[in-house]
C-alpha cells in the first residue's frame, strides 16, 4: 500500500514540475525569449539535477532497507552460502562505483553550470590518473571473475562417490525425470532411440538402464550430494532452483551437470517459513516458447531415511512396461542383475 501511494506522490510530483516547464516556456514565448539563453532557466536545470539526484537517493535507500529481507530467498544447500558471499561481495563493489559515480556526475552538472564569467581550463591529459582508473578496475574485476570461477568449478566438477544421481531432461514445454536405479549408475541415452514408448532416449541395451525409473517429482535427500544430469530434446531450457541457488542451461546435444547438497528438507522450510503449502521448485528460465511459463517441478527434500523408503518402491521403466526391451537383440533383453540401494 505505501509502495502505491508513494508512486502515485512520484507520480503526481514530476506532473507538477512538467507544469511549471510548460508555463516557462509559454512566457518564455510571450516575451519573444523562446530558444535563447537564460541564466534562471540554467539555474533551475542545475537545482532539478540535484533534487533528482538527492531524492531518488533517499527513494532507493529507503527501499533498499525496507526490502532487504527479500533480496533473497531462504537458503537450502551447501554451496549457496558461498554463491551469496559472492553475490553480496560483487554487490558492494559495484554498488558503491555506481553511486560514487552517479553522485559526481549530478554534481558536476550542478557545480560546473553555464556562467558567462566562467572559463573552461585546458586539461590536456594526466598518465597517471589513467593508470590509476585502468589499472583498479581491472584488479578488482580479477579477482571477482577468480572467485566466481572457484566457486562455478567447484559445483560442477565430478560429484562426490556415492552422490545420488537423477537426470532432468527438458523440452517444450516440461521436465521429464530420471534416476539411476540401485546400481547408482544411470544408463546411456541416445536420440535417436526417441518414440512414443521411450520419450527420453533411453538405450535400454546398456545394462545400467534396466533399473532406472521414472518419477513426477525430485525427490531428494537432505545431507547428501545430489547430481543432477541435465540435458535437453528440442531447443535452450534452463534449471532453475533458487533455494538451492542452482541454475544451469540445458543443452541440445550437450549434457550438463549441477551437484549440490540439500541442508534443509520440505517441511523445515515449511517451519522456518511458517508456509504449509511451500514447495521447492524447479522451473525454466530460458524463453523458451509459448508454453515456457509451464515448466515447473516440485523438489521434494526429505530425510535420508524417509528417501530411501521412497527409492525402494518405485518401478523401473521395464518393470512399469515390458515392451520397452521387447525389440532387443536376442540376449540383451533380460533384466540386470542389481545390488540393494542400501548395500551401496
Amino acid at each position: 500500500m505505501y509502495g502505491f501511494l508513494i508512486t502515485i506522490g512520484v507520480v503526481l510530483l514530476l506532473s507538477v514540475i512538467w507544469m511549471v516547464f510548460r508555463v516557462q516556456t509559454l512566457i518564455s514565448v510571450a516575451k519573444g525569449t523562446e530558444g535563447k539563453f537564460t541564466g534562471n532557466t540554467n539555474k533551475v536545470n542545475a537545482f532539478l539535477m540535484m533534487f533528482f539526484l538527492i531524492g531518488t537517493g533517499i527513494l532507493m535507500f529507503w527501499y533498499s532497507i525496507k526490502e532487504f529481507d527479500n533480496y533473497q530467498l531462504p537458503l537450502a544447500s551447501e554451496h549457496g552460502a558461498v554463491t551469496d558471499r559472492l553475490f553480496w561481495i560483487t554487490m558492494a563493489v559495484t554498488g558503491f562505483i555506481f553511486i560514487l559515480t552517479h553522485i559526481l556526475l549530478f554534481w558536476f552538472s550542478y557545480k560546473y553550470q553555464y556562467n558567462e564569467k566562467k572559463r573552461a581550463t585546458y586539461y590536456p591529459d594526466n598518465n597517471k590518473l589513467e593508470i590509476v582508473w585502468t589499472l583498479v578496475p581491472a584488479l578488482v574485476l580479477t579477482v571477482l571473475v577468480i572467485s566466481g570461477w572457484r566457486a562455478w568449478t567447484d559445483i560442477t566438477s565430478p560429484a562426490p562417490e556415492g552422490a545420488h544421481e537423477v537426470e532432468l531432461m527438458g523440452y517444450q514445454f516440461a521436465w521429464e525425470i530420471r534416476y539411476a536405479g540401485k546400481d547408482g549408475i544411470m544408463g546411456d541415452f541416445d536420440y535417436r532411440l526417441i518414440n512414443a514408448t521411450n520419450s527420453r532416449g533411453i538405450d535400454f541395451s546398456d545394462q545400467n538402464s534396466r533399473d532406472d525409473f521414472p518419477s513426477q517429482t525430485v525427490v531428494i535427500p537432505k545431507g547428501e550430494p545430489v547430481l543432477f544430469k541435465i540435458r535437453a530434446r528440442d531447443v535452450l531450457h534452463s534449471v532453475f532452483a533458487p533455494h538451492m541457488r542452482l541454475k544451469m542451461d540445458a543443452v541440445p546435444g550437450m549434457p550438463t551437470r549441477f551437484w549440490f547438497v540439500p541442508t534443509k528438507t520440505t517441511a523445515e522450510m515449511r517451519a522456518e517459513l511458517g508456509d504449509e503449502s511451500f514447495e521447492y521448485e524447479i522451473a525454466c528460465t530460458e524463453v523458451c516458447g509459448s508454453g515456457h511459463f509451464s515448466m515447473r517441478r516440485v523438489i521434494t527434500v526429505v530425510e535420508p531415511d524417509e528417501y530411501r523408503k521412497w527409492f525402494n518402491e518405485q518401478r523401473t521403466f521395464v518393470e512399469a512396461n515390458p515392451s520397452l526391451v521387447l525389440d532387443l537383440p536376442k540376449g540383451q533383453d533380460n533384466l540386470a542383475e542389481t545390488s540393494s540401494f542400501d548395500s551401496k
